[in-house]
Protein backbone atom coordinates (compact mmCIF):
# COMPACT_ATOMS: atom_id res chain seq x y z
CA UNK A 1 0.00 0.00 0.00
CA UNK A 2 2.90 2.34 0.86
CA UNK A 3 4.46 1.69 -2.54
CA UNK A 4 1.18 2.48 -4.29
CA UNK A 5 0.76 5.67 -2.28
CA UNK A 6 4.29 6.88 -2.96
CA UNK A 7 4.20 6.09 -6.69
CA UNK A 8 0.84 7.80 -7.13
CA UNK A 9 2.03 10.83 -5.19
CA UNK A 10 5.04 11.18 -7.48
CA UNK A 11 2.93 10.59 -10.60
CA UNK A 12 0.31 13.14 -9.60
CA UNK A 13 3.00 15.65 -8.69
CA UNK A 14 4.43 15.42 -12.20
CA UNK A 15 0.92 15.63 -13.64
CA UNK A 16 0.08 18.78 -11.72
CA UNK A 17 3.45 20.27 -12.64
CA UNK A 18 2.65 19.62 -16.30
CA UNK A 19 -0.83 21.13 -15.97
CA UNK A 20 0.30 24.28 -14.21
CA UNK A 21 3.50 24.77 -16.19
CA UNK A 22 1.76 27.45 -18.22
CA UNK A 23 0.85 29.31 -15.05
CA UNK A 24 4.54 29.71 -14.23
CA UNK A 25 5.28 31.63 -17.42
CA UNK A 26 3.66 33.49 -20.30
CA UNK A 27 4.07 32.80 -24.00
CA UNK A 28 4.53 35.79 -26.29
CA UNK A 29 3.92 35.06 -29.98
CA UNK A 30 5.00 37.69 -32.49
CA UNK A 31 3.22 37.54 -35.86
CA UNK A 32 4.14 39.51 -38.98
CA UNK A 33 1.17 40.27 -41.23
CA UNK A 34 2.92 43.19 -42.93
CA UNK A 35 3.63 43.01 -46.64
CA UNK A 36 7.32 43.16 -45.84
CA UNK A 37 9.91 41.74 -43.45
CA UNK A 38 10.21 43.32 -40.01
CA UNK A 39 12.96 42.94 -37.43
CA UNK A 40 11.40 42.84 -33.94
CA UNK A 41 13.34 44.24 -31.02
CA UNK A 42 12.93 43.07 -27.43
CA UNK A 43 13.97 44.86 -24.25
CA UNK A 44 13.18 43.23 -20.92
CA UNK A 45 14.31 41.81 -17.62
CA UNK A 46 15.22 39.04 -17.34
CA UNK A 47 16.56 38.79 -20.89
CA UNK A 48 14.64 36.49 -23.23
CA UNK A 49 16.36 34.13 -25.70
CA UNK A 50 16.99 36.98 -28.15
CA UNK A 51 16.86 40.77 -28.19
CA UNK A 52 16.39 41.15 -31.94
CA UNK A 53 15.70 38.95 -34.96
CA UNK A 54 14.34 38.83 -38.50
CA UNK A 55 10.65 38.02 -38.99
CA UNK A 56 9.68 37.55 -42.66
CA UNK A 57 6.16 38.41 -43.76
CA UNK A 58 3.59 35.75 -42.90
CA UNK A 59 5.78 34.18 -40.20
CA UNK A 60 5.69 34.07 -36.39
CA UNK A 61 7.93 33.27 -33.44
CA UNK A 62 7.15 32.52 -29.80
CA UNK A 63 8.98 33.18 -26.55
CA UNK A 64 8.55 32.04 -22.97
CA UNK A 65 8.80 34.76 -20.32
CA UNK A 66 8.88 34.01 -16.57
CA UNK A 67 6.51 35.55 -14.06
CA UNK A 68 7.69 38.97 -13.02
CA UNK A 69 9.10 39.70 -16.48
CA UNK A 70 8.84 43.33 -17.56
CA UNK A 71 9.68 44.63 -21.00
CA UNK A 72 8.62 45.78 -24.45
CA UNK A 73 8.39 44.56 -28.04
CA UNK A 74 8.50 46.59 -31.25
CA UNK A 75 9.15 46.13 -34.96
CA UNK A 76 12.07 47.66 -36.81
CA UNK A 77 11.54 48.33 -40.52
CA UNK A 78 13.73 49.00 -43.52
CA UNK A 79 16.66 47.11 -42.02
CA UNK A 80 19.85 46.09 -43.76
CA UNK A 81 22.08 43.60 -41.93
CA UNK A 82 25.13 41.83 -43.33
CA UNK A 83 26.00 38.16 -42.86
CA UNK A 84 27.59 38.89 -39.48
CA UNK A 85 24.48 40.68 -38.21
CA UNK A 86 25.83 44.22 -38.46
CA UNK A 87 23.62 46.96 -39.88
CA UNK A 88 20.83 49.40 -39.12
CA UNK A 89 17.12 50.10 -39.69
CA UNK A 90 15.21 53.06 -41.07
CA UNK A 91 12.54 53.07 -38.30
CA UNK A 92 12.62 51.99 -34.63
CA UNK A 93 16.33 51.15 -34.82
CA UNK A 94 17.78 50.23 -31.44
CA UNK A 95 21.16 51.83 -32.04
CA UNK A 96 23.23 48.70 -31.44
CA UNK A 97 24.35 48.51 -35.09
CA UNK A 98 23.49 44.82 -34.83
CA UNK A 99 20.61 42.44 -35.38
CA UNK A 100 20.52 41.98 -31.59
CA UNK A 101 19.47 45.08 -29.67
CA UNK A 102 21.59 44.04 -26.67
CA UNK A 103 19.74 46.01 -24.00
CA UNK A 104 18.92 49.05 -26.14
CA UNK A 105 15.39 50.28 -26.68
CA UNK A 106 13.74 51.56 -29.86
CA UNK A 107 14.78 54.88 -31.31
CA UNK A 108 11.59 56.99 -31.69
CA UNK A 109 9.27 56.99 -33.47
CA UNK A 110 8.19 53.44 -32.67
CA UNK A 111 4.94 51.65 -31.82
CA UNK A 112 5.55 49.75 -28.57
CA UNK A 113 3.87 46.80 -26.83
CA UNK A 114 4.69 46.95 -23.11
CA UNK A 115 4.17 44.25 -20.48
CA UNK A 116 4.71 43.63 -16.78
CA UNK A 117 3.87 40.05 -15.82
CA UNK A 118 2.53 39.36 -12.35
CA UNK A 119 3.80 36.62 -10.05
CA UNK A 120 0.47 34.87 -9.54
CA UNK A 121 -1.19 38.27 -9.80
CA UNK A 122 -2.35 40.52 -12.62
CA UNK A 123 -0.31 41.21 -15.74
CA UNK A 124 -0.29 44.82 -16.95
CA UNK A 125 0.03 45.57 -20.66
CA UNK A 126 -0.49 48.36 -23.19
CA UNK A 127 0.31 49.53 -26.70
CA UNK A 128 2.05 52.90 -26.57
CA UNK A 129 2.34 55.75 -29.06
CA UNK A 130 4.13 57.97 -26.53
CA UNK A 131 7.35 57.45 -28.53
CA UNK A 132 5.52 57.94 -31.82
CA UNK A 133 4.34 55.42 -34.39
CA UNK A 134 5.93 53.39 -37.17
CA UNK A 135 3.39 50.61 -37.94
CA UNK A 136 0.05 49.14 -36.82
CA UNK A 137 0.15 46.70 -33.92
CA UNK A 138 -2.39 44.75 -31.89
CA UNK A 139 -2.08 42.66 -28.72
CA UNK A 140 -4.56 39.77 -28.41
CA UNK A 141 -4.93 37.88 -25.12
CA UNK A 142 -5.11 34.08 -25.09
CA UNK A 143 -6.59 32.50 -21.99
CA UNK A 144 -6.22 34.09 -18.59
CA UNK A 145 -8.79 35.44 -16.16
CA UNK A 146 -10.10 38.94 -15.66
CA UNK A 147 -11.12 41.51 -18.27
CA UNK A 148 -8.23 40.50 -20.58
CA UNK A 149 -9.08 42.93 -23.40
CA UNK A 150 -7.25 43.13 -26.68
CA UNK A 151 -5.60 46.46 -27.40
CA UNK A 152 -3.54 48.18 -30.04
CA UNK A 153 -3.47 50.63 -32.90
CA UNK A 154 -4.68 49.27 -36.24
CA UNK A 155 -5.02 52.63 -37.99
CA UNK A 156 -2.32 53.69 -40.45
CA UNK A 157 -1.19 56.86 -38.68
CA UNK A 158 1.55 57.43 -41.24
CA UNK A 159 -1.17 58.44 -43.74
CA UNK A 160 -2.67 60.92 -41.26
CA UNK A 161 0.56 62.24 -39.78
CA UNK A 162 0.85 66.06 -39.81
CA UNK A 163 3.77 67.34 -41.86
CA UNK A 164 5.53 68.70 -38.77
CA UNK A 165 5.57 65.20 -37.21
CA UNK A 166 6.22 63.17 -40.35
CA UNK A 167 9.57 61.42 -40.71
CA UNK A 168 11.22 62.05 -44.06
CA UNK A 169 9.85 59.53 -46.51
CA UNK A 170 6.66 59.06 -44.49
CA UNK A 171 7.71 55.75 -42.89
CA UNK A 172 6.90 56.90 -39.35
CA UNK A 173 5.15 59.62 -37.34
CA UNK A 174 6.91 61.38 -34.46
CA UNK A 175 5.34 62.28 -31.14
CA UNK A 176 5.08 65.99 -30.36
CA UNK A 177 7.71 65.49 -27.65
CA UNK A 178 10.17 64.03 -30.15
CA UNK A 179 9.40 66.68 -32.76
CA UNK A 180 9.47 69.79 -30.57
CA UNK A 181 11.03 68.81 -27.22
CA UNK A 182 8.73 71.11 -25.24
CA UNK A 183 8.17 70.10 -21.57
CA UNK A 184 4.39 70.35 -21.94
CA UNK A 185 4.52 67.77 -24.75
CA UNK A 186 7.10 65.57 -22.96
CA UNK A 187 5.43 65.75 -19.51
CA UNK A 188 8.78 66.78 -18.07
CA UNK A 189 10.00 69.49 -15.70
CA UNK A 190 7.10 71.52 -14.34
CA UNK A 191 4.72 69.32 -16.37
CA UNK A 192 5.81 66.02 -14.80
CA UNK A 193 2.46 65.12 -13.18
CA UNK A 194 -1.05 64.18 -14.28
CA UNK A 195 -2.38 67.49 -13.00
CA UNK A 196 0.02 69.62 -15.06
CA UNK A 197 0.55 67.52 -18.21
CA UNK A 198 -2.61 67.45 -20.28
CA UNK A 199 -3.46 66.04 -23.74
CA UNK A 200 -2.24 68.17 -26.63
CA UNK A 201 -3.74 68.63 -30.06
CA UNK A 202 -1.23 66.08 -31.33
CA UNK A 203 -1.86 63.45 -28.64
CA UNK A 204 -5.61 63.87 -29.13
CA UNK A 205 -5.12 63.14 -32.84
CA UNK A 206 -3.34 59.89 -31.91
CA UNK A 207 -6.06 59.08 -29.35
CA UNK A 208 -8.88 59.68 -31.81
CA UNK A 209 -7.29 57.30 -34.32
CA UNK A 210 -6.29 54.67 -31.72
CA UNK A 211 -8.60 55.00 -28.68
CA UNK A 212 -7.06 52.07 -26.73
CA UNK A 213 -3.41 53.11 -27.08
CA UNK A 214 -1.30 55.42 -24.93
CA UNK A 215 -1.19 58.83 -26.59
CA UNK A 216 0.87 60.72 -23.98
CA UNK A 217 2.67 59.87 -20.73
CA UNK A 218 -0.29 60.14 -18.34
CA UNK A 219 -2.91 58.55 -20.59
CA UNK A 220 -3.34 55.63 -18.14
CA UNK A 221 -7.09 55.35 -17.57
CA UNK A 222 -8.08 54.14 -21.04
CA UNK A 223 -4.78 52.61 -22.13
CA UNK A 224 -3.54 50.16 -19.46
CA UNK A 225 -5.09 46.69 -19.38
CA UNK A 226 -4.86 43.75 -16.99
CA UNK A 227 -5.17 39.98 -17.12
CA UNK A 228 -4.01 37.06 -14.96
CA UNK A 229 -2.27 33.93 -16.25
CA UNK A 230 -2.58 34.68 -19.97
CA UNK A 231 -0.50 34.27 -23.13
CA UNK A 232 -0.21 37.12 -25.62
CA UNK A 233 -0.10 37.40 -29.41
CA UNK A 234 1.48 40.58 -30.80
CA UNK A 235 0.61 41.12 -34.45
CA UNK A 236 2.35 43.65 -36.66
CA UNK A 237 0.13 45.09 -39.43
CA UNK A 238 -3.05 43.20 -38.41
CA UNK A 239 -5.66 42.83 -41.12
CA UNK A 240 -8.33 45.53 -41.01
CA UNK A 241 -11.52 45.46 -43.12
CA UNK A 242 -11.31 47.89 -46.01
CA UNK A 243 -13.28 51.11 -45.97
CA UNK A 244 -13.39 51.26 -49.76
CA UNK A 245 -16.96 49.97 -50.02
CA UNK A 246 -18.10 52.51 -47.40
CA UNK A 247 -16.50 55.36 -49.30
CA UNK A 248 -17.83 54.15 -52.65
CA UNK A 249 -21.42 54.00 -51.38
CA UNK A 250 -21.10 57.57 -50.09
CA UNK A 251 -19.83 58.80 -53.44
CA UNK A 252 -22.59 57.18 -55.57
CA UNK A 253 -25.17 59.44 -57.17
CA UNK A 254 -23.11 62.62 -57.17
CA UNK A 255 -25.64 64.50 -55.02
CA UNK A 256 -23.94 63.26 -51.85
CA UNK A 257 -20.44 64.17 -52.97
CA UNK A 258 -18.39 66.06 -50.43
CA UNK A 259 -15.22 68.06 -50.53
CA UNK A 260 -11.94 66.16 -50.21
CA UNK A 261 -11.37 67.65 -46.76
CA UNK A 262 -14.78 66.57 -45.42
CA UNK A 263 -14.45 63.15 -46.98
CA UNK A 264 -11.03 62.62 -45.43
CA UNK A 265 -12.29 63.69 -42.01
CA UNK A 266 -15.30 61.38 -42.29
CA UNK A 267 -13.14 58.48 -43.40
CA UNK A 268 -10.77 59.06 -40.49
CA UNK A 269 -13.65 58.96 -38.01
CA UNK A 270 -15.11 55.84 -39.64
CA UNK A 271 -11.73 54.13 -39.63
CA UNK A 272 -11.17 54.90 -35.95
CA UNK A 273 -14.66 53.62 -35.08
CA UNK A 274 -14.16 50.49 -37.18
CA UNK A 275 -10.75 49.87 -35.66
CA UNK A 276 -12.15 50.29 -32.16
CA UNK A 277 -15.05 47.90 -32.77
CA UNK A 278 -12.68 45.44 -34.47
CA UNK A 279 -10.45 45.42 -31.40
CA UNK A 280 -13.49 45.03 -29.16
CA UNK A 281 -14.61 41.98 -31.12
CA UNK A 282 -11.18 40.44 -30.62
CA UNK A 283 -11.60 40.80 -26.88
CA UNK A 284 -14.70 38.58 -26.83
CA UNK A 285 -14.41 34.84 -26.97
CA UNK A 286 -10.66 34.23 -26.83
CA UNK A 287 -10.37 34.16 -23.05
CA UNK A 288 -13.57 32.18 -22.59
CA UNK A 289 -12.62 29.56 -25.15
CA UNK A 290 -9.11 29.16 -23.81
CA UNK A 291 -10.31 28.98 -20.22
CA UNK A 292 -12.86 26.29 -21.16
CA UNK A 293 -10.23 24.25 -22.94
CA UNK A 294 -7.87 24.61 -19.99
CA UNK A 295 -10.56 23.40 -17.59
CA UNK A 296 -11.37 20.41 -19.80
CA UNK A 297 -7.67 19.57 -20.14
CA UNK A 298 -7.19 19.83 -16.39
CA UNK A 299 -10.15 17.58 -15.65
CA UNK A 300 -9.15 15.03 -18.29
CA UNK A 301 -5.53 14.75 -17.19
CA UNK A 302 -6.38 14.63 -13.50
CA UNK A 303 -9.09 11.96 -13.88
CA UNK A 304 -6.84 9.92 -16.20
CA UNK A 305 -4.04 10.09 -13.64
CA UNK A 306 -6.30 8.90 -10.84
CA UNK A 307 -7.61 6.02 -12.96
CA UNK A 308 -4.08 4.93 -13.84
CA UNK A 309 -3.04 4.99 -10.21
CA UNK A 310 -6.13 3.01 -9.19
CA UNK A 311 -5.57 0.40 -11.92
CA UNK A 312 -1.94 0.02 -10.95
CA UNK A 313 -3.03 -0.56 -7.36
CA UNK A 314 -5.39 -3.31 -8.49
Amino acid sequence: MGSFSNSCTVFLSFTLLFIFKGALSATFTLVNKCDYTVWPGILGSPKLETTGFELPKGSSRSFQAPTGWSGRFWARTGCNFDSSGHGSCSTADCGSSQLECNGNTATPPATLAEFTLGSGTQDFYDVSLVDGYNLPMVVVVNGGSGQCESTGCVTDLNRKCPSELRVEGGAACKSACEAFGNPEYCCSGAYNSPSTCKPSTYSEMFKSACPKSYSYAFDDASSTFTCTGADYTITFCPNLPSLKSTRDSTEEGGSTAKSETSEAAGAAIQEAQLASSWLASLATGDSTISNSISLVQFSFVLVTSLILCYNNHL
